[in-house]
């Protein structure tokens, strides 16, 4: 893993973005997720809608039984949804962050241990269907569409803090 830039804690207004969200087993997630980007890039771009990073949201946790997560793009004004893709915010608050390339596993535990030493929470409450998150994502800085190779993608996390900003 090559950390690029961060550890810190950056200060996020709302953005509007668009995206697909489904619940999915731990295993198998990045297959999943690899065809809901491009699901999303085809449906998007059937409708001309312009659009700018692509994301990759856990908005619940459990590496051991399912997970909730979305794939995204960030829009510069609300995008209508249609059935399958929802419009919605990537909410404004104090967010850790991290930008790496390689190691996704590795570079999220150096984000969390990191926060704990600086003696950082985040949005994050435990629920039965596993960790909850404010808002938890990876945004990919690399347009996966130009780069296939996901070891070389510059990946930006962002974990949003628990305070008053959030």
């Amino acid at each position: 893993m090559e950390i690029l830039d961060g550890p810190s804690v950056e200060v996020r207004p709302d953005r509007h973005c668009a995206g697909i969200r489904v619940v999915t087993p731990f295993r198998g997630m990045f297959a999943v997720r690899d065809e809901l980007m491009e699901e999303l890039y085809d449906r998007l771009g059937e409708r001309g809608v312009d659009f700018g990073p692509t994301f990759f949201r856990l908005h619940v946790i459990d590496m051991a039984g399912a997970m909730d997560v979305e794939v995204g793009v960030v829009t510069e004004k609300p995008v209508e949804g249609d059935g399958r893709i929802s419009p919605g915010v990537l909410p404004a608050g104090r967010y850790a962050t991290l930008t790496y390339v390689n190691h996704g596993r590795r570079a999220n535990r150096a984000l969390i241990e990191w926060a704990r030493e600086q003696g950082l929470t985040f949005d994050c409450v435990e629920d039965p269907a596993g960790d909850r998150f404010g808002c938890r994502y990876e945004a990919y800085l690399t347009d996966p569409r130009s780069e296939r190779m996901k070891t070389r993608w510059r990946i930006e996390l962002a974990i949003r803090l628990a305070d008053a900003s959030s």
